[in-house]
Protein backbone atom coordinates (compact mmCIF):
# COMPACT_ATOMS: atom_id res chain seq x y z
CA UNK A 1 0.00 0.00 0.00
CA UNK A 2 0.82 3.54 -0.81
CA UNK A 3 2.45 5.24 2.33
CA UNK A 4 0.26 8.36 1.42
CA UNK A 5 -3.37 6.37 1.12
CA UNK A 6 -4.91 5.28 4.63
CA UNK A 7 -5.39 1.35 5.19
CA UNK A 8 -7.75 -0.33 2.63
CA UNK A 9 -10.89 -0.95 4.45
CA UNK A 10 -12.60 -4.80 4.89
CA UNK A 11 -15.90 -4.93 4.33
CA UNK A 12 -18.02 -6.94 6.09
CA UNK A 13 -21.97 -7.62 4.93
CA UNK A 14 -24.48 -8.97 7.12
CA UNK A 15 -27.77 -9.33 8.48
CA UNK A 16 -30.39 -11.71 8.79
CA UNK A 17 -31.09 -14.70 7.39
CA UNK A 18 -32.96 -14.39 3.79
CA UNK A 19 -32.73 -10.58 3.38
CA UNK A 20 -30.50 -10.80 0.57
CA UNK A 21 -26.55 -10.98 1.84
CA UNK A 22 -25.02 -13.26 -0.59
CA UNK A 23 -26.92 -11.60 -3.75
CA UNK A 24 -25.74 -8.05 -2.53
CA UNK A 25 -22.34 -9.74 -1.95
CA UNK A 26 -21.99 -10.79 -4.93
CA UNK A 27 -22.76 -7.53 -7.04
CA UNK A 28 -20.31 -5.83 -5.30
CA UNK A 29 -17.89 -8.12 -5.77
CA UNK A 30 -18.38 -7.75 -9.29
CA UNK A 31 -18.37 -4.14 -9.73
CA UNK A 32 -15.35 -3.48 -7.31
CA UNK A 33 -12.77 -6.57 -8.26
CA UNK A 34 -13.83 -8.27 -5.23
CA UNK A 35 -13.95 -11.89 -4.04
CA UNK A 36 -16.23 -13.37 -0.87
CA UNK A 37 -14.68 -14.81 1.95
CA UNK A 38 -18.36 -17.07 3.77
CA UNK A 39 -18.63 -15.76 7.01
CA UNK A 40 -21.85 -18.38 7.84
CA UNK A 41 -21.09 -21.02 10.48
CA UNK A 42 -23.60 -23.48 8.92
CA UNK A 43 -22.27 -22.71 5.36
CA UNK A 44 -19.09 -24.30 6.19
CA UNK A 45 -20.09 -27.57 6.19
CA UNK A 46 -19.78 -30.07 3.14
CA UNK A 47 -23.27 -31.93 2.27
CA UNK A 48 -25.42 -29.72 4.30
CA UNK A 49 -27.03 -28.02 1.14
CA UNK A 50 -30.70 -27.39 1.18
CA UNK A 51 -31.27 -25.40 4.10
CA UNK A 52 -28.13 -23.38 4.22
CA UNK A 53 -29.32 -21.18 1.24
CA UNK A 54 -25.84 -21.51 -0.48
CA UNK A 55 -25.00 -19.97 -3.64
CA UNK A 56 -24.86 -22.36 -6.65
CA UNK A 57 -21.56 -22.44 -8.19
CA UNK A 58 -23.12 -21.58 -11.28
CA UNK A 59 -25.23 -18.68 -9.83
CA UNK A 60 -21.96 -16.90 -8.18
CA UNK A 61 -20.81 -15.39 -11.62
CA UNK A 62 -17.49 -16.02 -11.60
CA UNK A 63 -17.14 -14.63 -8.02
CA UNK A 64 -14.37 -16.55 -5.82
CA UNK A 65 -16.20 -18.00 -2.98
CA UNK A 66 -14.02 -18.99 0.24
CA UNK A 67 -14.62 -20.96 3.40
CA UNK A 68 -17.72 -22.37 1.84
CA UNK A 69 -18.56 -26.05 1.73
CA UNK A 70 -14.84 -27.27 3.35
CA UNK A 71 -15.61 -28.67 6.52
CA UNK A 72 -16.96 -32.32 7.17
CA UNK A 73 -20.24 -32.37 9.00
CA UNK A 74 -18.71 -34.62 11.95
CA UNK A 75 -16.69 -31.95 12.90
CA UNK A 76 -17.62 -28.99 15.21
CA UNK A 77 -15.85 -26.31 13.58
CA UNK A 78 -15.52 -23.35 15.91
CA UNK A 79 -15.60 -19.20 15.36
CA UNK A 80 -11.73 -19.40 16.41
CA UNK A 81 -11.02 -22.00 13.49
CA UNK A 82 -13.34 -19.61 11.17
CA UNK A 83 -10.97 -16.27 12.29
CA UNK A 84 -7.72 -18.20 12.05
CA UNK A 85 -8.63 -19.14 8.24
CA UNK A 86 -10.90 -16.13 7.19
CA UNK A 87 -7.37 -14.22 8.50
CA UNK A 88 -5.23 -15.81 6.03
CA UNK A 89 -8.16 -15.75 3.15
CA UNK A 90 -7.48 -11.74 3.97
CA UNK A 91 -4.52 -11.62 3.18
CA UNK A 92 -4.60 -13.86 0.46
CA UNK A 93 -7.23 -12.03 -1.67
CA UNK A 94 -5.18 -8.82 -1.07
CA UNK A 95 -2.28 -9.88 -2.36
CA UNK A 96 -4.07 -10.75 -5.54
CA UNK A 97 -5.09 -7.10 -5.76
CA UNK A 98 -8.87 -7.55 -4.86
CA UNK A 99 -10.77 -6.85 -2.22
CA UNK A 100 -12.17 -9.15 0.40
CA UNK A 101 -15.75 -9.04 0.90
CA UNK A 102 -16.73 -11.22 4.56
CA UNK A 103 -20.72 -12.11 3.67
CA UNK A 104 -22.62 -14.06 6.04
CA UNK A 105 -25.10 -13.84 9.61
CA UNK A 106 -22.55 -15.52 11.85
CA UNK A 107 -22.10 -12.21 14.60
CA UNK A 108 -19.51 -14.41 16.44
CA UNK A 109 -17.51 -15.21 13.65
CA UNK A 110 -16.89 -11.57 13.65
CA UNK A 111 -16.30 -10.38 16.99
CA UNK A 112 -13.81 -13.52 16.91
CA UNK A 113 -11.45 -12.04 13.93
CA UNK A 114 -12.28 -8.56 16.14
CA UNK A 115 -11.45 -10.14 19.28
CA UNK A 116 -9.47 -13.52 18.92
CA UNK A 117 -10.84 -15.96 21.90
CA UNK A 118 -8.54 -17.01 24.57
CA UNK A 119 -6.91 -20.03 24.20
CA UNK A 120 -9.46 -23.17 24.96
CA UNK A 121 -8.89 -26.90 26.20
CA UNK A 122 -9.74 -29.60 24.00
CA UNK A 123 -13.75 -30.98 23.76
CA UNK A 124 -13.58 -33.68 26.66
CA UNK A 125 -16.07 -36.31 24.55
CA UNK A 126 -16.89 -37.93 27.77
CA UNK A 127 -17.99 -34.44 28.88
CA UNK A 128 -19.77 -33.39 26.03
CA UNK A 129 -21.62 -36.60 25.41
CA UNK A 130 -23.05 -36.31 29.32
CA UNK A 131 -24.04 -32.86 28.51
CA UNK A 132 -25.98 -33.70 25.49
CA UNK A 133 -27.55 -36.83 27.38
CA UNK A 134 -28.75 -33.84 30.04
CA UNK A 135 -29.75 -31.67 27.25
CA UNK A 136 -31.57 -34.09 25.63
CA UNK A 137 -33.40 -35.14 28.65
CA UNK A 138 -33.99 -31.99 30.58
CA UNK A 139 -33.90 -29.43 27.76
CA UNK A 140 -31.34 -26.55 26.61
CA UNK A 141 -32.93 -24.01 29.44
CA UNK A 142 -32.20 -26.58 31.87
CA UNK A 143 -28.20 -26.41 30.65
CA UNK A 144 -29.17 -22.77 30.51
CA UNK A 145 -29.30 -22.32 34.11
CA UNK A 146 -26.33 -24.40 34.96
CA UNK A 147 -24.35 -22.06 33.19
CA UNK A 148 -26.07 -18.98 34.95
CA UNK A 149 -24.88 -20.90 38.27
CA UNK A 150 -21.53 -21.37 36.92
CA UNK A 151 -20.61 -18.49 35.07
CA UNK A 152 -23.24 -15.91 35.48
CA UNK A 153 -21.30 -13.23 33.12
CA UNK A 154 -21.16 -15.70 30.63
CA UNK A 155 -24.41 -16.69 30.50
CA UNK A 156 -25.98 -13.24 30.51
CA UNK A 157 -24.60 -12.49 26.68
CA UNK A 158 -25.78 -16.00 25.68
CA UNK A 159 -29.34 -17.14 24.42
CA UNK A 160 -30.87 -19.72 26.28
CA UNK A 161 -31.76 -22.15 23.17
CA UNK A 162 -27.91 -21.22 21.78
CA UNK A 163 -26.89 -24.61 23.58
CA UNK A 164 -23.29 -25.47 21.58
CA UNK A 165 -22.36 -21.70 22.94
CA UNK A 166 -23.70 -22.49 26.00
CA UNK A 167 -22.40 -26.18 26.28
CA UNK A 168 -19.00 -25.22 25.37
CA UNK A 169 -19.52 -22.34 28.22
CA UNK A 170 -19.70 -25.20 30.81
CA UNK A 171 -17.29 -27.46 29.34
CA UNK A 172 -14.77 -24.98 30.12
CA UNK A 173 -15.50 -23.82 33.42
CA UNK A 174 -15.99 -27.57 34.32
CA UNK A 175 -12.43 -28.76 32.85
CA UNK A 176 -10.45 -26.06 33.95
CA UNK A 177 -11.91 -24.90 37.36
CA UNK A 178 -12.29 -20.98 35.79
CA UNK A 179 -15.09 -19.59 34.24
CA UNK A 180 -14.89 -18.60 30.67
CA UNK A 181 -15.82 -15.31 31.19
CA UNK A 182 -12.71 -14.63 33.01
CA UNK A 183 -10.33 -16.53 30.56
CA UNK A 184 -11.53 -14.72 27.93
CA UNK A 185 -9.36 -11.93 29.17
CA UNK A 186 -6.22 -13.86 27.92
CA UNK A 187 -6.98 -13.30 24.48
CA UNK A 188 -4.19 -12.67 21.95
CA UNK A 189 -4.19 -9.78 19.57
CA UNK A 190 -6.51 -9.53 16.87
CA UNK A 191 -5.32 -10.09 13.25
CA UNK A 192 -4.35 -6.61 11.68
CA UNK A 193 -6.33 -6.82 9.29
CA UNK A 194 -9.36 -6.77 12.10
CA UNK A 195 -8.24 -2.79 12.71
CA UNK A 196 -9.70 -2.07 8.83
CA UNK A 197 -12.85 -4.13 8.94
CA UNK A 198 -16.10 -2.61 8.17
CA UNK A 199 -19.74 -3.61 8.78
CA UNK A 200 -22.68 -3.10 6.85
CA UNK A 201 -25.90 -4.96 8.08
CA UNK A 202 -28.90 -5.18 5.96
CA UNK A 203 -32.06 -4.08 7.39
CA UNK A 204 -35.16 -5.39 5.82
CA UNK A 205 -38.77 -4.67 6.53
CA UNK A 206 -39.72 -7.50 9.34
CA UNK A 207 -42.92 -8.32 8.20
CA UNK A 208 -41.66 -9.18 4.59
CA UNK A 209 -38.35 -10.63 6.40
CA UNK A 210 -40.71 -13.55 8.26
CA UNK A 211 -42.81 -13.81 5.18
CA UNK A 212 -39.82 -14.90 3.04
CA UNK A 213 -38.55 -16.83 6.02
CA UNK A 214 -42.21 -18.70 5.69
CA UNK A 215 -41.76 -19.71 2.33
CA UNK A 216 -38.57 -20.44 2.17
CA UNK A 217 -38.74 -23.03 4.78
CA UNK A 218 -41.60 -24.23 3.27
CA UNK A 219 -39.64 -24.54 0.20
CA UNK A 220 -36.80 -26.58 1.92
CA UNK A 221 -38.98 -29.39 3.17
CA UNK A 222 -40.50 -29.51 0.34
CA UNK A 223 -37.16 -29.90 -1.86
CA UNK A 224 -35.83 -32.49 -0.22
CA UNK A 225 -34.33 -31.72 3.26
CA UNK A 226 -35.80 -34.02 5.03
CA UNK A 227 -33.85 -36.93 2.68
CA UNK A 228 -30.78 -34.63 3.24
CA UNK A 229 -30.76 -34.78 6.99
CA UNK A 230 -31.61 -39.06 6.98
CA UNK A 231 -28.90 -39.48 4.44
CA UNK A 232 -26.21 -37.42 6.95
CA UNK A 233 -27.35 -39.57 9.49
CA UNK A 234 -27.22 -42.98 7.70
CA UNK A 235 -23.79 -41.69 6.89
CA UNK A 236 -22.76 -41.78 10.53
CA UNK A 237 -23.10 -37.39 11.32
CA UNK A 238 -23.94 -37.85 14.88
CA UNK A 239 -26.95 -36.13 15.56
CA UNK A 240 -25.84 -33.91 18.18
CA UNK A 241 -23.56 -32.21 15.44
CA UNK A 242 -23.17 -29.02 15.52
CA UNK A 243 -24.06 -29.43 11.73
CA UNK A 244 -27.12 -30.89 12.76
CA UNK A 245 -28.13 -28.81 15.80
CA UNK A 246 -28.47 -25.26 13.30
CA UNK A 247 -31.44 -23.70 12.78
CA UNK A 248 -33.30 -25.40 9.43
CA UNK A 249 -31.68 -29.27 10.85
CA UNK A 250 -32.34 -29.88 14.31
CA UNK A 251 -36.44 -30.22 13.99
CA UNK A 252 -35.95 -32.36 11.36
CA UNK A 253 -33.92 -34.73 13.36
CA UNK A 254 -36.30 -34.89 16.08
CA UNK A 255 -38.82 -35.79 12.98
CA UNK A 256 -36.62 -38.64 12.21
CA UNK A 257 -35.83 -40.34 15.55
CA UNK A 258 -39.93 -39.71 15.95
CA UNK A 259 -40.27 -36.74 18.51
CA UNK A 260 -42.36 -34.53 16.43
CA UNK A 261 -44.64 -35.19 13.67
CA UNK A 262 -43.71 -33.57 10.36
CA UNK A 263 -45.92 -30.88 10.23
CA UNK A 264 -44.89 -29.64 14.03
CA UNK A 265 -40.98 -29.97 12.25
CA UNK A 266 -42.06 -27.73 9.70
CA UNK A 267 -44.11 -25.38 11.65
CA UNK A 268 -41.43 -25.37 14.63
CA UNK A 269 -38.61 -24.78 12.04
CA UNK A 270 -40.19 -21.25 10.67
CA UNK A 271 -40.37 -20.39 14.20
CA UNK A 272 -37.06 -21.09 15.29
CA UNK A 273 -35.62 -19.66 11.84
CA UNK A 274 -37.53 -16.14 13.02
CA UNK A 275 -36.14 -16.40 15.99
CA UNK A 276 -32.67 -16.88 14.75
CA UNK A 277 -33.57 -13.59 12.22
CA UNK A 278 -34.46 -11.50 15.16
CA UNK A 279 -31.56 -12.37 17.57
CA UNK A 280 -29.00 -11.30 14.50
CA UNK A 281 -30.69 -8.44 14.23
CA UNK A 282 -30.13 -7.52 18.28
CA UNK A 283 -26.60 -9.02 17.65
CA UNK A 284 -25.80 -6.63 15.00
CA UNK A 285 -27.29 -3.36 16.70
CA UNK A 286 -25.26 -4.55 19.99
CA UNK A 287 -21.89 -4.39 17.76
CA UNK A 288 -19.99 -0.89 17.65
CA UNK A 289 -19.73 0.86 14.21
CA UNK A 290 -22.14 -0.70 12.37
CA UNK A 291 -23.73 0.90 9.21
CA UNK A 292 -27.54 -0.10 8.34
CA UNK A 293 -28.57 -0.32 5.06
CA UNK A 294 -32.18 -0.24 4.73
CA UNK A 295 -33.77 -2.24 2.58
CA UNK A 296 -33.43 -6.47 1.04
CA UNK A 297 -29.86 -7.26 -0.63
CA UNK A 298 -31.73 -8.00 -3.98
CA UNK A 299 -33.09 -4.20 -4.13
CA UNK A 300 -30.74 -1.90 -6.92
CA UNK A 301 -31.35 1.04 -4.13
CA UNK A 302 -29.69 -0.28 -1.90
CA UNK A 303 -27.13 -2.43 -3.81
CA UNK A 304 -25.98 0.88 -5.82
CA UNK A 305 -25.72 2.83 -2.06
CA UNK A 306 -23.53 -0.27 -0.86
CA UNK A 307 -21.31 0.31 -3.78
CA UNK A 308 -20.92 4.12 -3.14
CA UNK A 309 -20.05 3.10 0.48
CA UNK A 310 -17.20 0.95 -0.20
CA UNK A 311 -16.02 2.21 -3.20
CA UNK A 312 -12.36 2.95 -2.83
Amino acid sequence: MSADKPPRPVIAIVGPTASGKSTLGITVALRLNGEIINCDSVQVYKGIQIATAKVPAEERQGIPHHLIDFVSPEINYTAGDWAREAATAIEEVENRGRMPLLVGGTGLYLRALRRPFFPSPPTDEKLRQRLNRIRERRGAEHLYRVLERLDPEMAEGLYPHDWPRVQRAIEVRLQTGLPMSEQMNLRPEPHESARRLQIFAVNPSRNELYERINARTEAHFAGGLVEEVRDLLAKGVPPTSNALGAHGYRRVVEYLEGRRDLASALEQTKLDVRHYAKRQLTWFRREPGVVWCEGFGGEKLLQERMIQLVAP
